[in-house]
């Protein structure tokens, strides 16, 4: 009974962290990849759509590690240059793709 005791004790464990590790992964996966905080303040200070191109003039970065500053972006989407104009407040999400910054979404600044 001692050999059949210890035996259960060593199964246990060895499969209570794996158990545990293996809620953190399901909790991570399931969360949502952007949210609302994602979102940054700006103001766009130039829109080119011949080069599909936004001046910003913006906030704090969070998801790229950018301090607050005026920059040009790359649009993901062009449809995203008729939807602002020079002067508007807006909040946006940004992304690095190779060596430039493009901006994935941008709504009206409630």
């Amino acid at each position: 009974m001692n050999k059949l005791f210890i035996a259960t004790l060593v199964a246990a464990s060895f499969s209570l962290p794996a158990f545990a590790a293996g809620d953190h992964v399901v909790a991570q996966a399931t969360a949502p990849a952007a949210t609302a905080a994602d979102m940054t303040d700006g103001e766009i200070r130039k829109v080119d759509k011949g080069n599909s191109k936004l001046t910003i003039k913006h906030g704090e970065l969070k998801n790229l590690d950018m301090p607050a500053m005026t920059m040009v972006f790359q649009v993901k989407d062009p449809a995203l240059l008729d939807k602002v104009k020079a002067g508007d407040k807006v909040r946006f999400k940004a992304e690095k793709a190779g060596t430039a910054f493009v901006v994935t979404e941008v709504e009206a600044a409630k």
